[in-house]
């Protein structure tokens, strides 16, 4: 088929935990076999099989971390008692130490991750504000947007730059854009969100001083100021790097969240664990005195649907590992070795000429799909980043599109897509997992498709345009 011939190129790496994955399942799949599966699951990179892959399977960095040997060992302590099980404590002691914040002045709640905290917030926030509330952010992600848009308010992007520029904080909120914002529709925000490191923006980091003064805004206007967290301590690399030179990553991550009423978090991410998220507030901010029934609606929500407060929907051994994840992502030696592996993953693609987003991330590399096709006659409304995605199923590499068909959005009425900005394939690098020959391989396999752009196919939705958070569910047609 044309799909093999198209994917029949030599790679000059084989990725060392394709020998891993031979020992776990026993069996080397064939390029027929993945063909078939990736087939069945219309060329869908969330409904391929895992065990399919040949070790690239960077489609995100959320919950796919490869524990430490502490984290593993203090599993074992965990138990899983309904009330108050041994971990608990101990969490509310790593938040305490990590974050500088107490359970006598924030009320926290742990749900099993981010996603459900971001939920518990605004299902709760939306039985109080105006139906035409909008919430402000550098770049809300796909399942922090659907959760607020669930609860019919209105997600607002005062985006990051994206362009091809060597900023170091390319992940900031436009100051200017968001005072204009606070001045003329200020009675529509319920609280301003800021995500650290901006993830739709390329993975990008805030500085602390685009922190500070969205904070000063936030005080001159009476509004609460919130962090998605979820890489709280990238972040915080990237500031010691480029800012605050002279601080400690610890002494940087108390300072960011000194200057906020609250956060979400996925410690699927920074509190490189599998499972786990939270929800923290201020007991006393602008938000819960203006909604004082917030703080005892979200737990009671959170009761409702996660379990016991103590264990929010975790096991014990889940507590545990987020305990010791918490002491090691603060550590400069962790983080320079994990970034440091992503920016050499990043000069690997950008040697061979793939266009990606630079300066790198902490967490990913970014590739831009417009440039990518630059000279094919494949559009936007063509899903080129969704045949590439498709195609290097078929090498065992599992990439993720953010762009054309996960941020945009069929119009029923002009039976026509819209779309919102970027355009980018992600390549999230899992934590503690991967080495550099694994990347080089899956670098290896972009170079080959992308000197044969022109005939990659287009990627035609065949189920599930129409749909809210497509990109899980869609199904395609390669054309």
């Amino acid at each position: 088929m044309q799909w093999e011939k198209i994917t029949s190129f030599k790679t000059r790496h084989m990725p060392r935990a394709y020998v891993n994955s031979l020992v776990r399942f026993h069996h080397e799949f064939s390029d027929k076999e993945r063909l078939e599966a990736a087939e069945k699951a219309g060329w869908n990179v969330f409904q391929f099989p895992s065990e399919l892959l040949l070790g690239g399977d960077l489609l995100s960095d959320s919950g796919t971390t490869t524990l430490t040997s502490e984290q593993l060992s203090a599993m074992i302590l965990g138990d899983e008692a309904y009330g108050t099980n041994y971990g608990y404590p101990k969490l509310i002691e790593a938040f305490e130490k990590t974050f500088d914040i107490s359970e006598d002045t924030y009320e926290i709640y742990i749900f099993h991750q981010g996603r459900a905290a971001e939920h518990a917030l605004f299902s709760q926030l939306a039985q109080s504000v105006p139906k035409n509330s909008v919430v402000p952010s550098n770049g809300h992600f796909d399942t922090t947007r659907a959760n607020i848009e669930a609860n019919n308010i209105e997600a607002l992007d005062i985006k990051g730059r994206t362009e091809q520029t060597l900023e170091h904080f390319k992940g900031n909120m436009d100051i200017a854009a968001l005072e204009k914002l606070l001045k003329e529709d200020g009675e529509r925000i319920p609280l301003v969100y800021t995500t650290i490191t901006n993830n739709t923006g390329g993975g990008q980091p805030v500085s602390l001083q685009n922190i500070k003064k969205i904070r000063a805004l936030c005080d001159e206007y009476g509004k609460p100021f919130f962090l998605d967290a979820c890489r709280f301590a990238e972040n915080a690399w990237f500031i010691k790097q480029y800012e605050e030179k002279t601080l400690s990553i610890h002494d940087i991550v108390r300072n960011i969240f000194a200057l906020c009423d609250g956060f979400t978090i996925s410690l699927k991410k920074d509190g490189l664990s599998n499972m786990g998220g939270a929800l923290v507030i201020k007991k006393d901010s602008m938000l819960t005195k203006t909604y004082p029934k917030l703080l005892n609606d979200i737990r009671d929500h959170q009761i409702l649907t996660e379990g016991h407060p103590t264990y929010g929907g975790l096991t014990g051994r889940d507590i545990m590992s987020i305990v010791e994840g918490l002491k090691t992502v603060i550590t400069e030696q962790y983080l320079s070795s994990r970034i440091g592996l992503v920016r050499a993953f990043g000069e690997c693609m950008d040697f061979l000429n793939i266009p990606v987003l630079k300066p790198f991330g902490g967490h990913a590399v970014y590739i831009d799909v417009d440039k990518f096709f630059e000279g094919t006659n494949m559009g936007r409304e063509d899903f080129g980043g969704i045949s590439l995605t498709a195609l290097l199923l078929l090498k065992g590499v599992r990439l993720c599109e953010l762009g054309a068909f996960a941020f945009g959005k069929w119009n029923s009425k002009t039976q026509k897509e819209e779309f919102n900005g970027n355009n980018f394939v992600r390549c999230a690098v899992p934590r503690n997992k991967y080495e550099l020959q694994d990347l080089q391989y899956v670098a290896d396999c972009v170079k080959g498709l992308h000197e044969q752009k022109e005939k990659i196919p287009k990627a035609v939705p065949v189920y599930g345009r129409e749909l809210t958070l497509r990109h899980f569910k869609a199904r395609f047609e390669l054309k």
